[in-house]
Protein backbone atom coordinates (compact mmCIF):
# COMPACT_ATOMS: atom_id res chain seq x y z
CA UNK A 1 0.00 0.00 0.00
CA UNK A 2 1.28 3.46 -0.84
CA UNK A 3 1.54 6.28 1.59
CA UNK A 4 -1.32 7.80 0.57
CA UNK A 5 -3.66 5.17 0.44
CA UNK A 6 -2.69 4.45 4.08
CA UNK A 7 -3.48 8.26 4.99
CA UNK A 8 -6.69 8.02 3.69
CA UNK A 9 -7.24 4.96 5.55
CA UNK A 10 -6.26 6.23 8.72
CA UNK A 11 -8.26 9.82 8.11
CA UNK A 12 -11.51 7.85 7.23
CA UNK A 13 -11.51 4.82 9.72
CA UNK A 14 -13.89 5.46 12.91
CA UNK A 15 -11.37 3.16 14.90
CA UNK A 16 -8.83 5.67 14.99
CA UNK A 17 -10.16 8.72 17.20
CA UNK A 18 -11.24 11.82 16.80
CA UNK A 19 -7.60 13.74 17.78
CA UNK A 20 -5.69 11.58 15.33
CA UNK A 21 -8.07 11.78 12.23
CA UNK A 22 -8.02 15.53 13.43
CA UNK A 23 -4.37 15.86 13.32
CA UNK A 24 -4.59 14.19 9.78
CA UNK A 25 -6.85 16.84 8.34
CA UNK A 26 -4.74 19.68 9.04
CA UNK A 27 -2.11 18.13 7.24
CA UNK A 28 -4.06 17.77 4.21
CA UNK A 29 -1.94 18.95 1.40
CA UNK A 30 1.24 18.85 2.47
CA UNK A 31 2.28 16.26 0.15
CA UNK A 32 5.89 15.91 1.68
CA UNK A 33 4.85 15.58 5.61
CA UNK A 34 2.11 13.08 4.41
CA UNK A 35 4.86 10.74 2.61
CA UNK A 36 7.25 11.11 5.86
CA UNK A 37 4.56 10.24 8.45
CA UNK A 38 3.21 7.10 6.04
CA UNK A 39 6.01 6.26 3.68
CA UNK A 40 7.22 3.56 6.29
CA UNK A 41 5.95 1.95 9.37
CA UNK A 42 7.90 3.14 12.59
CA UNK A 43 10.36 0.56 12.57
CA UNK A 44 10.73 -1.43 15.46
CA UNK A 45 14.29 -2.56 15.80
CA UNK A 46 16.45 -4.50 18.48
CA UNK A 47 15.57 -2.00 21.40
CA UNK A 48 12.00 -1.35 20.49
CA UNK A 49 10.68 1.82 18.97
CA UNK A 50 11.56 5.51 19.06
CA UNK A 51 10.01 8.58 16.83
CA UNK A 52 8.26 11.35 16.58
CA UNK A 53 4.96 11.87 18.52
CA UNK A 54 2.07 12.18 16.20
CA UNK A 55 -0.53 10.41 13.80
CA UNK A 56 0.82 8.26 11.66
CA UNK A 57 2.35 4.71 10.47
CA UNK A 58 6.08 6.13 10.93
CA UNK A 59 4.77 8.38 14.36
CA UNK A 60 5.15 6.88 17.81
CA UNK A 61 0.96 6.68 19.20
CA UNK A 62 -0.84 4.72 20.88
CA UNK A 63 -1.56 2.62 17.53
CA UNK A 64 1.91 1.92 17.05
CA UNK A 65 2.42 1.38 20.71
CA UNK A 66 -0.42 -1.42 20.67
CA UNK A 67 1.00 -2.86 17.81
CA UNK A 68 4.11 -3.52 19.02
CA UNK A 69 3.02 -4.32 21.98
CA UNK A 70 0.68 -6.91 20.58
CA UNK A 71 3.44 -8.47 18.55
CA UNK A 72 5.36 -8.80 21.65
CA UNK A 73 2.57 -10.66 23.24
CA UNK A 74 2.41 -13.16 20.53
CA UNK A 75 5.47 -13.99 20.96
CA UNK A 76 5.28 -14.20 24.65
CA UNK A 77 2.57 -16.25 24.11
CA UNK A 78 4.62 -19.29 22.35
CA UNK A 79 6.17 -19.66 25.60
CA UNK A 80 2.26 -20.61 27.36
CA UNK A 81 1.18 -20.68 30.59
CA UNK A 82 4.95 -20.11 32.31
CA UNK A 83 4.94 -16.63 29.97
CA UNK A 84 1.50 -15.38 30.55
CA UNK A 85 2.43 -16.01 34.25
CA UNK A 86 5.83 -14.71 34.60
CA UNK A 87 4.36 -11.76 33.18
CA UNK A 88 5.74 -8.20 31.93
CA UNK A 89 6.75 -5.59 34.25
CA UNK A 90 6.30 -1.53 32.52
CA UNK A 91 7.53 1.46 33.64
CA UNK A 92 7.99 5.31 31.78
CA UNK A 93 9.74 8.59 32.20
CA UNK A 94 8.72 12.35 32.01
CA UNK A 95 7.94 12.73 28.27
CA UNK A 96 4.86 13.77 26.66
CA UNK A 97 2.33 10.94 26.03
CA UNK A 98 4.90 8.42 28.63
CA UNK A 99 1.99 7.27 31.08
CA UNK A 100 -0.98 7.10 27.99
CA UNK A 101 1.42 4.98 26.32
CA UNK A 102 2.41 3.24 29.44
CA UNK A 103 -1.21 2.35 30.13
CA UNK A 104 -1.88 1.58 26.61
CA UNK A 105 0.74 -1.29 26.69
CA UNK A 106 -0.83 -2.68 30.07
CA UNK A 107 -4.48 -2.54 28.24
CA UNK A 108 -2.56 -4.86 25.58
CA UNK A 109 -0.51 -7.12 27.77
CA UNK A 110 -3.68 -7.70 30.04
CA UNK A 111 -6.32 -8.41 26.99
CA UNK A 112 -3.84 -10.90 25.81
CA UNK A 113 -4.31 -12.34 29.44
CA UNK A 114 -0.48 -12.19 30.73
CA UNK A 115 0.01 -10.11 33.77
CA UNK A 116 1.37 -6.58 34.27
CA UNK A 117 3.40 -4.66 36.61
CA UNK A 118 2.85 -0.98 36.01
CA UNK A 119 5.06 1.03 37.93
CA UNK A 120 2.38 3.86 39.41
CA UNK A 121 4.26 6.62 38.19
CA UNK A 122 7.61 7.60 36.57
CA UNK A 123 10.93 5.54 37.22
CA UNK A 124 14.32 5.72 35.78
CA UNK A 125 15.15 2.75 33.63
CA UNK A 126 17.48 0.75 35.33
CA UNK A 127 14.93 0.20 38.09
CA UNK A 128 12.77 -1.29 35.38
CA UNK A 129 15.56 -3.86 34.14
CA UNK A 130 15.78 -4.63 37.97
CA UNK A 131 11.85 -4.75 38.28
CA UNK A 132 12.04 -7.76 35.39
CA UNK A 133 14.65 -9.08 37.52
CA UNK A 134 13.01 -9.12 40.98
CA UNK A 135 9.80 -9.95 39.41
CA UNK A 136 11.12 -12.49 37.63
CA UNK A 137 9.23 -11.30 34.55
CA UNK A 138 9.27 -12.55 30.84
CA UNK A 139 9.90 -9.48 29.83
CA UNK A 140 10.04 -5.70 30.12
CA UNK A 141 9.23 -2.13 28.70
CA UNK A 142 10.02 1.21 29.61
CA UNK A 143 8.22 4.42 27.30
CA UNK A 144 11.46 6.79 27.09
CA UNK A 145 13.05 8.24 24.44
CA UNK A 146 16.13 9.05 26.57
CA UNK A 147 17.94 12.15 25.94
CA UNK A 148 16.07 13.23 22.85
CA UNK A 149 14.47 16.53 22.10
CA UNK A 150 11.08 16.60 23.91
CA UNK A 151 8.62 16.12 20.19
CA UNK A 152 9.87 12.23 20.41
CA UNK A 153 9.20 8.86 22.73
CA UNK A 154 9.81 5.63 22.55
CA UNK A 155 9.48 1.84 23.90
CA UNK A 156 12.63 -0.12 24.56
CA UNK A 157 11.42 -3.95 25.25
CA UNK A 158 13.66 -6.30 28.33
CA UNK A 159 13.56 -9.82 28.92
CA UNK A 160 13.87 -12.27 31.35
CA UNK A 161 17.47 -11.42 32.51
CA UNK A 162 16.64 -7.74 32.93
CA UNK A 163 18.92 -7.12 29.32
CA UNK A 164 17.55 -5.80 25.94
CA UNK A 165 15.95 -8.27 23.60
CA UNK A 166 18.93 -8.90 21.79
CA UNK A 167 18.65 -12.33 20.46
CA UNK A 168 15.12 -12.24 20.86
CA UNK A 169 14.77 -9.23 18.68
CA UNK A 170 14.09 -10.52 15.13
CA UNK A 171 11.69 -12.58 16.20
CA UNK A 172 9.94 -10.48 17.74
CA UNK A 173 10.07 -8.20 15.12
CA UNK A 174 8.42 -10.57 12.64
CA UNK A 175 5.53 -10.95 14.88
CA UNK A 176 5.49 -7.31 15.09
CA UNK A 177 5.26 -7.04 10.92
CA UNK A 178 2.81 -9.59 10.80
CA UNK A 179 0.10 -7.31 12.11
CA UNK A 180 -1.47 -5.68 9.27
CA UNK A 181 -5.05 -5.02 11.23
CA UNK A 182 -5.15 -2.52 14.34
CA UNK A 183 -8.44 -3.77 14.88
CA UNK A 184 -7.33 -7.36 15.54
CA UNK A 185 -5.48 -6.17 18.41
CA UNK A 186 -6.49 -7.20 22.11
CA UNK A 187 -7.13 -4.54 24.44
CA UNK A 188 -8.27 -4.93 28.13
CA UNK A 189 -10.33 -2.49 29.99
CA UNK A 190 -7.91 -0.95 32.52
CA UNK A 191 -10.01 -0.55 35.77
CA UNK A 192 -11.44 -4.02 35.25
CA UNK A 193 -8.11 -5.65 34.49
CA UNK A 194 -6.80 -4.16 37.33
CA UNK A 195 -9.72 -5.65 39.96
CA UNK A 196 -8.54 -9.25 38.39
CA UNK A 197 -5.32 -8.84 39.23
CA UNK A 198 -3.83 -8.57 35.89
CA UNK A 199 -2.40 -5.54 36.29
CA UNK A 200 -0.55 -5.09 39.65
CA UNK A 201 0.86 -1.56 40.61
CA UNK A 202 4.67 -1.17 41.99
CA UNK A 203 5.65 1.87 43.91
CA UNK A 204 7.88 2.33 46.97
CA UNK A 205 8.07 -1.11 47.68
CA UNK A 206 10.41 -1.46 44.77
CA UNK A 207 12.40 1.71 45.27
CA UNK A 208 13.46 0.30 48.61
CA UNK A 209 14.81 -3.37 47.32
CA UNK A 210 16.57 -1.32 44.30
CA UNK A 211 17.82 1.56 46.36
CA UNK A 212 19.36 -0.87 48.88
CA UNK A 213 20.84 -3.15 46.21
CA UNK A 214 22.66 -0.06 44.98
CA UNK A 215 24.36 0.62 47.69
CA UNK A 216 25.77 -2.86 48.37
CA UNK A 217 27.96 -1.47 45.10
CA UNK A 218 29.83 1.45 47.27
CA UNK A 219 33.55 -0.26 47.76
CA UNK A 220 34.86 2.58 50.03
CA UNK A 221 32.12 3.80 52.18
CA UNK A 222 34.26 4.54 55.09
CA UNK A 223 35.78 7.60 52.62
CA UNK A 224 32.20 9.18 52.60
CA UNK A 225 31.38 9.24 55.93
CA UNK A 226 35.14 11.42 56.67
CA UNK A 227 34.37 13.93 53.82
CA UNK A 228 30.70 14.07 53.83
CA UNK A 229 30.32 16.67 55.55
CA UNK A 230 32.17 19.10 53.96
CA UNK A 231 32.03 18.09 50.12
CA UNK A 232 29.29 19.62 48.56
CA UNK A 233 27.33 17.93 45.32
CA UNK A 234 25.58 19.78 42.93
CA UNK A 235 22.76 17.54 40.94
CA UNK A 236 20.06 18.18 38.21
CA UNK A 237 17.72 15.68 36.79
CA UNK A 238 16.97 17.84 33.79
CA UNK A 239 13.30 17.54 34.54
CA UNK A 240 13.50 14.07 34.57
CA UNK A 241 13.30 11.07 37.04
CA UNK A 242 16.57 10.86 38.42
CA UNK A 243 15.38 13.48 41.48
CA UNK A 244 14.64 11.08 44.19
CA UNK A 245 16.66 7.76 43.38
CA UNK A 246 19.51 9.73 42.25
CA UNK A 247 19.25 12.58 46.00
CA UNK A 248 17.77 9.59 48.05
CA UNK A 249 21.32 7.05 47.13
CA UNK A 250 23.81 9.94 47.77
CA UNK A 251 22.04 11.25 50.95
CA UNK A 252 21.76 7.44 51.99
CA UNK A 253 25.41 6.32 51.60
CA UNK A 254 27.00 9.58 53.18
CA UNK A 255 26.98 12.76 51.60
CA UNK A 256 25.17 15.82 53.62
CA UNK A 257 25.33 18.37 51.01
CA UNK A 258 23.60 17.35 47.70
CA UNK A 259 22.08 20.51 46.40
CA UNK A 260 19.71 20.52 43.58
CA UNK A 261 19.01 22.80 40.96
CA UNK A 262 15.82 23.90 41.33
CA UNK A 263 14.70 25.06 38.11
CA UNK A 264 15.40 21.71 36.51
CA UNK A 265 13.99 19.52 39.81
CA UNK A 266 10.57 18.86 38.60
CA UNK A 267 9.68 16.48 35.78
CA UNK A 268 8.33 18.58 32.84
CA UNK A 269 7.95 17.34 29.29
CA UNK A 270 9.08 20.59 27.93
CA UNK A 271 12.45 20.50 29.33
CA UNK A 272 12.16 24.49 29.65
CA UNK A 273 15.71 25.11 30.44
CA UNK A 274 17.30 23.74 27.84
CA UNK A 275 17.53 23.00 24.02
CA UNK A 276 17.49 19.16 24.78
CA UNK A 277 18.06 17.04 27.31
CA UNK A 278 21.17 15.35 27.27
CA UNK A 279 24.07 15.78 29.55
CA UNK A 280 26.71 15.33 27.20
CA UNK A 281 26.01 19.11 25.99
CA UNK A 282 27.58 21.76 28.57
CA UNK A 283 24.09 23.82 28.00
CA UNK A 284 22.34 22.05 30.18
CA UNK A 285 24.83 22.49 32.98
CA UNK A 286 24.15 26.20 32.90
CA UNK A 287 22.09 26.75 36.16
CA UNK A 288 23.99 23.95 37.71
CA UNK A 289 27.51 25.80 37.04
CA UNK A 290 25.61 29.16 38.62
CA UNK A 291 24.87 27.18 42.06
CA UNK A 292 27.82 25.20 41.53
CA UNK A 293 29.93 28.80 41.66
CA UNK A 294 27.93 30.19 44.45
CA UNK A 295 27.89 26.90 46.87
CA UNK A 296 32.04 26.21 46.01
CA UNK A 297 30.69 22.49 44.99
CA UNK A 298 32.95 19.79 44.38
CA UNK A 299 31.73 18.47 41.12
CA UNK A 300 28.45 18.81 39.27
CA UNK A 301 26.66 15.50 38.24
CA UNK A 302 23.15 15.52 35.53
CA UNK A 303 20.96 12.74 34.66
CA UNK A 304 19.03 12.67 31.27
CA UNK A 305 15.15 12.07 31.41
CA UNK A 306 15.58 7.88 32.41
CA UNK A 307 18.37 8.36 34.23
CA UNK A 308 20.29 5.88 32.60
CA UNK A 309 23.37 8.69 31.33
CA UNK A 310 25.19 10.91 33.50
CA UNK A 311 27.33 14.19 33.20
CA UNK A 312 29.93 15.28 35.11
CA UNK A 313 31.41 18.91 35.23
CA UNK A 314 34.36 19.31 37.72
CA UNK A 315 36.56 22.03 38.71
CA UNK A 316 40.17 22.05 36.64
CA UNK A 317 43.36 24.05 38.04
CA UNK A 318 42.42 27.03 36.99
CA UNK A 319 39.59 26.84 39.12
CA UNK A 320 36.79 26.73 36.33
CA UNK A 321 33.92 24.15 36.20
CA UNK A 322 34.60 21.86 32.92
CA UNK A 323 32.36 19.10 31.49
CA UNK A 324 33.97 15.40 31.39
CA UNK A 325 33.08 13.47 28.26
CA UNK A 326 31.58 9.68 28.28
CA UNK A 327 35.17 8.30 28.17
CA UNK A 328 37.16 10.11 31.05
CA UNK A 329 33.71 9.49 33.30
CA UNK A 330 34.44 5.80 32.57
CA UNK A 331 38.20 5.51 32.44
CA UNK A 332 38.51 7.32 35.79
CA UNK A 333 35.77 4.86 37.04
CA UNK A 334 37.38 1.79 35.32
CA UNK A 335 40.92 3.22 37.18
CA UNK A 336 39.02 3.60 40.97
CA UNK A 337 37.17 0.41 40.77
CA UNK A 338 39.70 -2.12 39.54
CA UNK A 339 42.57 -0.31 42.02
CA UNK A 340 39.94 0.20 45.36
CA UNK A 341 39.03 -3.44 44.58
CA UNK A 342 42.48 -4.34 44.36
CA UNK A 343 43.54 -2.88 47.62
CA UNK A 344 40.50 -4.68 49.64
CA UNK A 345 41.33 -7.66 48.16
CA UNK A 346 37.84 -8.26 46.30
CA UNK A 347 39.21 -8.21 43.07
CA UNK A 348 37.96 -11.50 41.41
CA UNK A 349 40.91 -13.43 39.61
CA UNK A 350 38.19 -13.63 36.34
CA UNK A 351 37.35 -9.86 36.68
CA UNK A 352 36.35 -8.36 33.37
CA UNK A 353 35.27 -5.07 32.61
CA UNK A 354 33.28 -4.80 29.17
CA UNK A 355 33.09 -1.46 26.88
CA UNK A 356 31.78 -0.96 23.35
CA UNK A 357 34.19 -0.55 20.63
CA UNK A 358 33.54 2.92 19.73
CA UNK A 359 34.80 3.46 23.57
CA UNK A 360 38.32 4.78 24.56
CA UNK A 361 41.15 2.33 23.89
CA UNK A 362 42.44 3.56 27.78
CA UNK A 363 40.63 1.49 29.05
CA UNK A 364 42.15 -1.62 27.15
CA UNK A 365 45.19 -0.35 28.89
CA UNK A 366 44.07 0.48 32.55
CA UNK A 367 42.80 -3.29 32.66
CA UNK A 368 45.62 -4.61 31.60
CA UNK A 369 47.68 -2.80 34.56
CA UNK A 370 45.37 -5.11 36.98
CA UNK A 371 45.25 -7.97 35.06
CA UNK A 372 41.74 -7.91 34.52
CA UNK A 373 40.58 -8.83 31.10
CA UNK A 374 38.90 -6.09 28.92
CA UNK A 375 36.11 -6.88 26.60
CA UNK A 376 35.21 -4.92 23.49
CA UNK A 377 31.47 -5.63 22.03
CA UNK A 378 28.69 -3.63 19.75
CA UNK A 379 27.85 -0.41 20.08
CA UNK A 380 24.74 -0.26 22.79
CA UNK A 381 24.70 -1.38 25.85
CA UNK A 382 22.81 -3.65 25.28
CA UNK A 383 25.62 -5.76 24.31
CA UNK A 384 27.35 -5.24 27.26
CA UNK A 385 23.98 -6.43 29.36
CA UNK A 386 24.07 -9.78 26.67
CA UNK A 387 27.81 -10.18 27.92
CA UNK A 388 26.78 -10.07 30.81
CA UNK A 389 24.30 -13.31 30.58
CA UNK A 390 27.06 -14.56 29.10
CA UNK A 391 29.48 -15.05 31.56
CA UNK A 392 26.53 -16.25 33.98
CA UNK A 393 26.28 -19.05 31.86
CA UNK A 394 29.94 -20.16 31.14
CA UNK A 395 31.30 -19.10 34.19
CA UNK A 396 34.27 -17.50 31.65
CA UNK A 397 34.65 -14.17 33.69
CA UNK A 398 33.18 -12.00 36.80
CA UNK A 399 31.61 -8.65 35.39
CA UNK A 400 32.73 -6.06 37.39
CA UNK A 401 32.38 -3.05 35.49
CA UNK A 402 31.01 -2.16 31.89
CA UNK A 403 30.77 1.68 30.41
CA UNK A 404 30.20 3.08 27.05
CA UNK A 405 31.61 6.50 25.52
CA UNK A 406 27.83 8.04 25.40
CA UNK A 407 27.98 8.40 28.93
CA UNK A 408 26.44 5.11 30.46
CA UNK A 409 27.74 2.67 32.93
CA UNK A 410 27.26 -0.06 35.48
CA UNK A 411 28.94 -1.40 38.42
CA UNK A 412 27.79 -4.76 39.49
CA UNK A 413 25.59 -7.28 37.66
CA UNK A 414 21.73 -6.49 39.78
CA UNK A 415 20.53 -4.49 36.16
CA UNK A 416 21.48 -5.17 32.78
CA UNK A 417 21.61 -1.75 31.55
CA UNK A 418 23.50 1.57 32.29
CA UNK A 419 22.49 2.69 35.56
CA UNK A 420 22.90 6.86 36.20
CA UNK A 421 21.57 6.54 39.72
CA UNK A 422 24.29 3.92 40.20
CA UNK A 423 26.86 5.99 38.22
CA UNK A 424 26.00 9.18 40.42
CA UNK A 425 26.32 7.24 43.77
CA UNK A 426 29.91 5.54 41.95
CA UNK A 427 31.45 9.31 41.15
CA UNK A 428 30.34 10.61 44.23
CA UNK A 429 32.30 7.98 46.12
CA UNK A 430 35.13 8.36 43.98
CA UNK A 431 35.18 12.22 44.14
CA UNK A 432 35.50 11.80 47.89
CA UNK A 433 37.88 9.41 47.75
CA UNK A 434 39.86 11.45 46.31
CA UNK A 435 39.20 14.43 47.90
CA UNK A 436 40.06 12.36 51.30
CA UNK A 437 43.38 12.02 49.25
CA UNK A 438 43.95 15.70 48.57
CA UNK A 439 43.40 15.83 44.67
CA UNK A 440 40.10 17.35 43.04
CA UNK A 441 38.89 14.82 40.21
CA UNK A 442 40.00 16.72 37.36
CA UNK A 443 43.72 16.24 39.40
CA UNK A 444 43.07 12.55 39.22
CA UNK A 445 42.17 12.76 35.76
CA UNK A 446 45.76 14.41 34.81
CA UNK A 447 47.30 11.74 37.00
CA UNK A 448 45.08 8.83 34.50
CA UNK A 449 46.77 10.63 31.70
CA UNK A 450 50.40 10.85 32.98
CA UNK A 451 50.03 7.23 34.20
CA UNK A 452 48.30 6.00 30.77
CA UNK A 453 48.86 7.85 28.29
CA UNK A 454 47.00 11.08 26.91
CA UNK A 455 43.73 9.64 24.90
CA UNK A 456 41.66 12.08 23.13
CA UNK A 457 38.10 11.15 21.73
CA UNK A 458 35.43 13.05 20.00
CA UNK A 459 31.99 12.08 18.40
CA UNK A 460 30.83 14.41 14.74
CA UNK A 461 27.20 13.76 14.00
CA UNK A 462 25.79 14.60 10.88
CA UNK A 463 21.91 15.23 11.57
CA UNK A 464 19.89 13.99 7.89
CA UNK A 465 16.43 14.17 7.82
CA UNK A 466 13.79 11.98 6.61
CA UNK A 467 13.42 9.81 3.72
CA UNK A 468 16.16 12.03 2.24
CA UNK A 469 18.44 12.07 5.03
CA UNK A 470 18.20 8.28 5.30
CA UNK A 471 19.06 8.06 1.39
CA UNK A 472 22.07 10.43 2.14
CA UNK A 473 23.49 8.25 5.20
CA UNK A 474 23.33 5.06 3.19
CA UNK A 475 25.68 6.76 0.53
CA UNK A 476 27.92 8.01 2.73
CA UNK A 477 28.53 4.41 4.60
CA UNK A 478 28.19 2.94 1.05
CA UNK A 479 31.16 4.99 -0.42
CA UNK A 480 33.24 4.57 2.89
CA UNK A 481 33.14 1.17 1.89
CA UNK A 482 33.84 0.73 -1.82
CA UNK A 483 35.93 3.87 -2.06
CA UNK A 484 37.65 2.90 1.18
CA UNK A 485 40.96 5.52 2.28
CA UNK A 486 43.82 4.37 2.28
CA UNK A 487 44.96 6.85 5.01
CA UNK A 488 43.13 9.66 6.80
CA UNK A 489 44.59 13.05 6.98
CA UNK A 490 48.37 11.94 5.79
CA UNK A 491 48.62 8.77 8.03
CA UNK A 492 48.24 5.20 6.56
CA UNK A 493 45.02 3.01 7.35
CA UNK A 494 46.81 -0.40 8.52
CA UNK A 495 43.55 -2.01 9.41
CA UNK A 496 39.87 -1.62 8.13
CA UNK A 497 36.84 -3.69 10.24
CA UNK A 498 33.92 -3.83 8.55
CA UNK A 499 31.38 -5.11 10.75
CA UNK A 500 28.38 -5.44 8.62
CA UNK A 501 30.84 -8.13 6.17
CA UNK A 502 32.47 -8.95 9.64
CA UNK A 503 35.62 -8.93 8.19
CA UNK A 504 38.91 -7.34 9.59
CA UNK A 505 41.31 -6.20 6.44
CA UNK A 506 45.51 -5.81 6.99
CA UNK A 507 45.58 -2.42 4.49
CA UNK A 508 49.62 -3.31 4.45
CA UNK A 509 49.39 -7.10 4.06
CA UNK A 510 46.30 -7.44 2.10
CA UNK A 511 44.99 -9.98 4.53
CA UNK A 512 41.39 -10.99 5.92
CA UNK A 513 40.41 -11.94 9.72
CA UNK A 514 37.03 -13.17 10.94
CA UNK A 515 35.13 -10.45 13.19
CA UNK A 516 34.14 -12.67 15.72
CA UNK A 517 30.82 -10.29 17.08
CA UNK A 518 27.74 -9.47 15.46
CA UNK A 519 26.74 -8.16 12.20
CA UNK A 520 26.49 -4.21 12.31
CA UNK A 521 26.15 -1.22 10.17
CA UNK A 522 29.40 0.06 11.59
CA UNK A 523 33.17 0.79 9.48
CA UNK A 524 36.38 1.50 12.12
CA UNK A 525 39.74 2.57 10.31
CA UNK A 526 42.83 2.38 12.38
CA UNK A 527 45.90 4.57 11.55
CA UNK A 528 49.17 4.25 11.65
CA UNK A 529 49.67 6.28 14.60
CA UNK A 530 47.06 4.60 17.29
CA UNK A 531 44.33 7.43 15.85
CA UNK A 532 41.07 5.68 14.77
CA UNK A 533 37.95 6.69 13.15
CA UNK A 534 34.62 4.74 13.27
CA UNK A 535 31.32 5.54 11.48
CA UNK A 536 28.39 4.08 12.22
CA UNK A 537 24.38 6.03 11.66
CA UNK A 538 22.87 6.15 15.08
CA UNK A 539 20.35 3.87 16.20
CA UNK A 540 17.70 5.95 17.42
CA UNK A 541 18.01 9.36 16.02
CA UNK A 542 18.52 10.40 12.07
CA UNK A 543 21.99 10.89 12.16
CA UNK A 544 25.03 9.70 10.78
CA UNK A 545 28.08 9.60 13.58
CA UNK A 546 31.73 9.98 13.66
CA UNK A 547 33.69 9.01 16.30
CA UNK A 548 37.69 9.71 16.35
CA UNK A 549 40.38 8.99 18.78
CA UNK A 550 44.16 9.68 19.48
CA UNK A 551 47.34 9.06 21.28
CA UNK A 552 48.80 12.26 21.93
CA UNK A 553 52.23 13.13 24.56
CA UNK A 554 50.48 16.01 26.45
CA UNK A 555 46.96 17.25 26.31
CA UNK A 556 47.92 20.04 23.43
CA UNK A 557 49.67 16.95 21.67
CA UNK A 558 46.11 15.02 21.70
CA UNK A 559 44.02 18.10 20.96
CA UNK A 560 45.78 19.19 18.06
CA UNK A 561 45.71 15.40 16.57
CA UNK A 562 42.38 15.30 17.35
CA UNK A 563 40.91 18.53 15.72
CA UNK A 564 43.42 17.75 12.51
CA UNK A 565 41.87 14.75 12.36
CA UNK A 566 38.14 15.54 12.97
CA UNK A 567 38.53 18.68 10.48
CA UNK A 568 39.96 16.75 7.57
CA UNK A 569 37.02 13.74 8.04
CA UNK A 570 34.49 16.51 7.94
CA UNK A 571 35.99 18.03 5.02
CA UNK A 572 35.81 14.38 3.35
CA UNK A 573 32.35 13.68 3.77
CA UNK A 574 31.40 17.03 2.48
CA UNK A 575 33.32 16.98 -0.50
Amino acid sequence: MIYKDKYFQWLNNNYFDEETREELKNISGDEKEIEDRFYKDLEFGTGGLRGIIGAGTNRINIYTVRRATQGLCNYILNYGEEGKDKGVAIAYDSRFKSREFAEETAKVIAGNGIKVYLFKSLRPTPELSFAVREKKCIAGIVITASHNPPEYNGYKVYWEDGGQIVSHANKIIKEVKEIDNFEDIKIANFEEAKSLGLIKILGEEMDDLYINRLKEEVINKEVVEKVGDEFKIVYTPIHGTGNIPVRRVLTEIGFKNVLVVKKQELPDPNFPTVKYPNPEEKEVFELAIELAKKENADIIMGTDPDSDRVGVVVKNNEGEYTILNGNQIGCLLTEYILSSSEKKGILPENAAVIKTIVTSPMANIIGDNYGVKVIDVLTGFKYIGEMILQFEKDNSYKYIFGFEESYGSLKGDYVRDKDAVNACMMIGEMAAYYKSNGLSLYEALVNLYEKYGYYEENLHSLTLKGKEGLEKINSILKDFRENTPDSFNGKKVVEFRDYKTRESINMLKGTKNKIHLPESDVLYFTLEDESWVAIRPSGTEPKIKFYFGVKGDSFKDSKDKLNSLCNWVVNYVSK
